[in-house]
């Protein structure tokens, strides 16, 4: 290669910013004056919807908190009325076993007193 001779890399930017130059120059062709507003306008949308975007963000976090708090608060009571469900179970199967007589208990006392009944 000759000093003479661009290299590759410098014929690059070059054509670079002559299609950059072409490309923006088609553009005023085809919009004009119009190019202006359109870009003012795009970037208007863009910041509409980019708040939007972080309005829509925070609801959903804060649909989430409450959720959380709502799901935590149901679980509390779930588990006081399961409590309250297991204590009230355990009251009366005590009662019932109170109520309930033990068959060896029962034939023990039944021949106790029929023996007593035979002594008088």
């Amino acid at each position: 290669m000759s000093k003479n001779q661009p290299k590759e890399t410098d014929v690059i930017p070059n054509n670079t910013s002559e299609s950059a130059q072409r490309l923006e120059a088609i553009k005023n062709l085809i919009f004009g004056e119009n190019i202006q507003q359109i870009d003012q306008d795009f970037q208007s949308l863009k910041n509409h919807i980019e708040k939007r975007k972080e309005e829509l963000e925070h609801l959903i976090d804060d649909t989430r908190k409450e959720l959380n708090v709502t799901i935590d608060n149901l679980a509390t009571d779930l588990n006081i009325r399961i409590t309250d469900l297991e204590n009230h179970f355990n009251d009366k199967t005590d009662e019932l076993n109170h109520k309930k007589v033990d068959r060896n208990l029962l034939g023990t006392l039944l021949v106790s007193l029929g023996e007593k009944i035979m002594k008088d």
